[in-house]
């Protein structure tokens, strides 16, 4: 079929506001799950990161309290031990959006740390954006965005419907108060139409090629609706 290229975090770490550092990675559930969805589907999925450095996990995704209990987060932990990509990255300064038919990118605090201030995947999302493929972003991936806003210029973004974590869900991750910024409030600063859900409720906003999530539960239907673009095409 098609090759997916995810774009996963390469920090292993959130610095707060009082500048100590949280630790943290992608957020299991939203790799994992789109994961299925695109491999499923017939798709073959390439890893890429920074650097190419071997991503870590938040460990926080694969509690018991994350997912619904303690035998539904180890499964989660043996699905993503089956992904042997992660290991193996690529890097992302090499990509050539034209070797993909899509990009997605999961979640974690993680690209709050890195993404949102990477040139290299400033480019990707713009080329992406502008070539009419499916692009996928949940949760705080959406901080990746930020990085597109050019000096003295709009973000391609600007004006588009989208989500992702709002603040309301950062509060009651009680992580709100100690980060340096919110993610939705800096969404809007940066033009975009910030679609707000029900905390922790699935919400998957569509805006031509451009597919958001607002948080983990809206990962998996994030990556079917991709999945069905792809599939008409």
């Amino acid at each position: 079929m098609s090759r997916i290229l995810f774009v996963v975090t390469g920090a292993r770490h959130w610095t707060l506001s009082d500048g100590t550092k949280h630790p943290t990675g992608f957020w299991a559930e939203e790799l994992v799950r789109p994961y299925q969805a695109f491999t499923g589907a017939g798709h073959e999925v390439v890893v890429a990161t920074p650097g190419g450095v071997v991503p870590v996990v938040d460990q926080g995704s694969l509690a018991a309290e994350a997912n619904g209990g303690q035998d539904e987060a180890n499964a989660l932990q043996a699905q993503l031990a089956d992904i042997e990509q992660l290991q193996s990255p690529v890097r992302l300064e090499d990509v050539d959006v034209a070797d993909y038919a899509a990009v997605f990118y999961p979640g974690g605090h993680g690209p709050m740390e890195d993404l949102s201030a990477n040139p290299d995947s400033a480019r990707l999302l713009t080329q992406t954006l502008a070539s009419g493929k499916p692009l996928g972003v949940v949760c705080h991936a959406p901080a990746a965005l930020l990085a597109t806003e050019s000096d003295g210029g709009a973000s391609p973004f600007a004006g588009y419907r989208l989500t992702g974590f709002t603040n309301a869900e950062e509060k009651q991750a009680g992580l709100a108060d100690k980060a340096p910024w919110l993610l939705q409030d800096r969404l809007v600063a940066l033009g975009a139409d910030f679609q707000e859900g029900d905390p922790w409720a699935p919400n998957v906003v569509v805006d031509r090629n451009l597919y958001t999530g607002q948080n983990p539960a809206s990962s998996g239907p994030l990556a079917d609706e991709m999945a069905k673009a792809l599939s008409s095409e």
